[in-house]
C-alpha cells in the first residue's frame, strides 16, 4: 500500500494537535504502508533558523525510510486571513500538481486528505478526476467547513461565502471514498448533507496516553520556569488562541474574581493563534503587565490574575496539561456544535478536570456520563465563573474527576487504538 498525503503543515511545526498526525504516520509506517508526503517549507511555530534550514532540505526519509517526505518553498504564513488564503490557495495549487504528475505521487494507490484548509478535499476530488487511475482518496474530516465559518462570524447561513462553501464541501464528500470524522455529532451533521452512512467512519482524536501523564506539582518545571506560586488554585487553557474562543469572556471572569476578592485563582493561557497580539493588547489597555523570561528565552506576561505563556515543545505536554488544577475547554456560541476539541482527551489523561464552556453537544454527554468535570453553556458567563468557584472551593472532587477522566481515557482513547482504526481505514480502501 502506497499512501500519498498533502498535508498544510508537517515536523517541526508546532500545532495543538500535531501528535496525531505522527502518531498516525508512525502507524502507517509499521502496518507496511510507504508513505509519500508533499508540505510546504514549514513556518507554524518555527523561528528563523529553523525555516533556513528546511528551505535547503527538499526531500527526508522518516520512519527507517518508509515516510518519505518533498518539501517546497511557500512564504511563511503570517495572521492576516487575506494572506493565509493566497499561501493556502497556491499550496493547493502545488499540491494539485505534484499530486497528478510528480512520480512518486503517481506511484501512490490511495490519498489521506486532511481537511485543512477547507479546499483540500475539493482539490483531492480533482486529482482522482485527473488522474488515470482514479485514485481513491480517505478524507480526515477535523473541522466542517463551511459551518464553521459562521460559527466564527465570517460567513451567514444563507450568504454566498456559504453557499460556495456548500457547493465545496457537497463536491468533496460526493467523490471521497471514505470519510473519517471526529464525533458522532459530526457523523450526524454530514449524513443530514445526503453523505450515506457506510462511507462514514467515526475516528475519535486520541491521546498518547503514556506522553501525557499526571506530572506532581513539586516536580512540574513550568512554575520555576515563569515563576508561577505553587500554592495558588490554576485554571488553564492550551492551544490555539483565535477568534472562536471566546477569550474576552475568559478575561471578564478571571477580572471579576480578582475584583470578588479571589486573588489565590489564577488562569494561564498556553498557546498561540490569531488573537494572541489582540489578546494582549486589549489586558495592556486595562492592566499592566509582567514579564518573566525563562531560561531557554521565552517570555511569560502577566496581568494580575492572567498569565500568557508561548506555546511549548511538544515534550513537555504532560507539564503543561498537569500545571492546572482544572483545565479549559471553551468556545464562543454556535463554534462548536460539532466538535469535541482532541484537548479534552489530553486534559484527561493528565488526570484534570475538564471545565467545558462548550455548545451542548456529545461533549456534555460524555463528561455527565463519566463524571469528569464540569459543563456549563458556550456563552453562560455566571454559569462558568460559579463551575471554577465549585471546583476551587471542593479540591477533593477535582481529583475525583481527573481520576474518572484517565480512567475513561485509558478505557476508549489510547495511541493504539485510535492509530489502529486509520489503519484499518486505508486497508479497507485497499481492498475495494
Amino acid at each position: 500500500m502506497r499512501v500519498l498525503c498533502l498535508p498544510a503543515y508537517f515536523f517541526p511545526e508546532s500545532a495543538a494537535s500535531s501528535y496525531l498526525n505522527e502518531n498516525r504516520n508512525k502507524a502507517f509506517s509499521d502496518a507496511g504502508f510507504k508513505t509519500f508526503i508533499y508540505t510546504p517549507t514549514p513556518c507554524r511555530g518555527v523561528d528563523a533558523e529553523t525555516r533556513k534550514k528546511y528551505k535547503k532540505i527538499k526531500k527526508e526519509e522518516l520512519y527507517e525510510g518508509n515516510t518519505l517526505v518533498h518539501r517546497f518553498s511557500m512564504f511563511a504564513e503570517g495572521k492576516n486571513p487575506v494572506f493565509r488564503a493566497l499561501r493556502y490557495s497556491l499550496c493547493t495549487i502545488k499540491y494539485f500538481n505534484r499530486a497528478v504528475f510528480a512520480k512518486d505521487a503517481r506511484s501512490c494507490n490511495v490519498m489521506f486528505i486532511a481537511s485543512t484548509p477547507p479546499i483540500q478535499g475539493a482539490m483531492a476530488a480533482m486529482v482522482k478526476k485527473c488522474r488515470r487511475d482514479h485514485i481513491p482518496f480517505v478524507y480526515n474530516l477535523q473541522d466542517i467547513f463551511p459551518d464553521s465559518l459562521v460559527g466564527t462570524g465570517l460567513a451567514k447561513k444563507d450568504g454566498l461565502l456559504w453557499k460556495i462553501g456548500r457547493r465545496i464541501e457537497n463536491f468533496t464528500y460526493r467523490n471521497a471514498d471514505k470519510i473519517i470524522v471526529i464525533s458522532q455529532d459530526f457523523k450526524r451533521n454530514i449524513m443530514a448533507k445526503g453523505v450515506p452512512e457506510e462511507k462514514i467512519e467515526v475516528i475519535y482524536n486520541w491521546v498518547d496516553q503514556n506522553a501525557v501523564v499526571d506530572v506532581p506539582r513539586e516536580k512540574n518545571k513550568l512554575f520555576d520556569m515563569y515563576d508561577l506560586d505553587r500554592s495558588k488554585f490554576y485554571i488553564t487553557y492550551n492551544g490555539n488562541i483565535g477568534l472562536t474562543q471566546n477569550m474576552e469572556m475568559l478575561c471578564e471572569v478571571a477580572r471579576e474574581l480578582e475584583q470578588e476578592g479571589y486573588h489565590d485563582i489564577h488562569f494561564v493561557l498556553t498557546g498561540n493563534g490569531a488573537y494572541w497580539d489582540t489578546l494582549v493588547a486589549k489586558l495592556k489597555e486595562q492592566i499592566q503587565e509582567v514579564k518573566t523570561k525563562a531560561p531557554d528565552g521565552t517570555e511569560a506576561i502577566t496581568f494580575d490574575n492572567i498569565t500568557l505563556l508561548p506555546f511549548q515543545p511538544y515534550e513537555d505536554i504532560s507539564h503543561v496539561f498537569s500545571l492546572g488544577d482544572a483545565s479549559l475547554v471553551i468556545s464562543k456560541p454556535g463554534v462548536g456544535e460539532n466538535s469535541v476539541p482532541s484537548k479534552t482527551w489530553s486534559i484527561m489523561s493528565a488526570s484534570r478536570p475538564v471545565l467545558a464552556n462548550f455548545d451542548e453537544n456529545e461533549l456534555k454527554t460524555i463528561i455527565a456520563e463519566h463524571h469528569c468535570g464540569i459543563f456549563t453553556k458556550a456563552g453562560d458567563k455566571e454559569a462558568f465563573k460559579q463551575a471554577v468557584l465549585t471546583l476551587y472551593r471542593d479540591r477533593n472532587l477535582c481529583k475525583e474527576f481527573g481520576r474518572n477522566g484517565r480512567q475513561f481515557v485509558m478505557d476508549n482513547l489510547t495511541r493504539e487504538v485510535g492509530t489502529q482504526k486509520y489503519v484499518e481505514v486505508i486497508k479497507s480502501i485497499e481492498k475495494k
